[in-house]
């Protein structure tokens, strides 16, 4: 399975990405701002999707709304 950000660079477990967008939290008011940094992220099962640690909580993120660091 392959997984590409935004650009459509292949992404790999352990890679940096940064947001291209700022995204509204699902349940919570709060945002996640353009150009945040997500280090060490994984691969789901989902071609569309990672996981990475943002602001000390675990979230998934849509691939197309990330770009390789």
């Amino acid at each position: 399975m392959e997984v590409k950000d935004s650009n459509g660079t292949l992404l790999n477990e352990g890679d940096s990405v940064s947001i291209i967008k700022d995204l509204k939290v699902k349940g919570s008011s709060s945002v996640i701002k353009r150009g945040t940094i997500v280090k060490n992220i994984r691969l789901t099962d989902s071609e569309a999707e990672i996981e990475g640690k943002v602001e000390k909580s675990m979230m998934v993120l849509k691939a197309e709304f990330v770009k390789k660091a």
